[in-house]
């Protein structure tokens, strides 16, 4: 699976993003720099469309986006991530867009279209059902009732929807994993996933930091419980650790998960079809 990012940096402000290193790399704070000095890609659309063109381009589903939400709030003045959906559309190249914003409901029509052909998939991020939790953990988010608004109005347009209950904070937000399943899958959610929380680089301080001035009574316990399930550690940067855990604590949550998910009835996730791949006027691709 291929990536596209329109934006970098994300002003939904989570403290627990881990894609806050990454403004770094250009001299900029992972902390406030990371959620008001934001990267726009203006010509995104016309880039990708370019791409899709070339002879080399071998039709893959591409994630939309695997680093900061294409949906924030930006995106309602500059519509990039419209732009960009339109060409997936054209081309008919699969997409699976992620985001804790209603926003993404905008583009129903979109998904809906390339959906006829299993070419787009859609997914809803909730951390909790709480929206004063929300309001703390996400604070320019959209609520968590909008958000499953969003996955109703989606459902309803064909699209596949799921749910991603991520990042799961032990000690936080665990307790609500069945509750937030539910209300998804009755929202029309077919498939879901988790994952723990990731604290990379100088996301650590910055989580730290906020747990500690929003919830100090439950600081030892969120940190205790974190590094149980990451060997001893507030974060492991291996790749097959990165998004899964070890230990007790980490066992029960993937059971509570686990069993959820086959009392809801949640399906198997469905991999995304290339087979109506064409270039727009072009003949259309013939691969395996």
């Amino acid at each position: 699976t291929a990536g596209i990012n329109v934006y970098r940096g994300c002003e939904h402000g989570c403290s627990y993003c881990f894609a806050r290193p990454y403004h770094e790399y250009l001299g900029l704070s992972a902390g406030v720099d990371f959620e008001t000095k934001i990267f726009i890609k203006p010509h995104a659309a016309e880039l990708l469309r370019e791409t899709f063109s070339k002879k080399s381009w071998q039709p893959r589903p591409v994630a939309m986006s695997g680093v900061t939400d294409p949906y924030q709030p930006i995106e309602r003045k500059l519509g990039i991530t419209r732009q960009v959906l339109e060409v997936f559309a054209a081309f008919r190249n699969p997409v699976g867009a992620i985001s804790k914003n209603f926003m993404i409901s905008r583009d129903a029509d979109l998904l809906g279209d390339l959906a006829k052909d299993r070419a787009a998939t859609a997914t809803l991020s909730i951390t909790t059902l709480d929206p004063k939790l929300a309001g703390l953990m996400e604070p320019r988010a959209s609520s968590p009732k909008r958000r499953l608004e969003a996955i109703s109005i989606l459902a309803k347009a064909g699209v596949p929807v799921g749910v991603s209950v991520s990042p799961i904070i032990p000690g936080l937000n665990d307790h609500e994993v069945p509750a937030i399943l539910k209300a998804a899958r009755e929202a029309g959610a077919k498939h879901a996933f988790y994952v723990p929380l990731r604290l990379p680089g100088a996301v650590q301080s910055i989580f730290l930091e906020w747990l500690n001035r929003h919830f100090p009574d439950r600081y030892e316990k969120v940190v205790n419980r974190v590094t149980g399930m990451k060997r001893g550690r507030l974060n492991q940067s291996r790749f097959g650790d990165r998004f899964t855990g070890t230990g007790v604590f980490f066992e029960a949550i993937a059971s509570m998960v686990k069993l959820s998910m086959q009392r809801l009835k949640y399906e198997p996730y469905v991999p995304l079809n290339c087979d109506a791949f064409r270039v727009p006027g072009g003949q259309m691709k013939m691969f395996s």
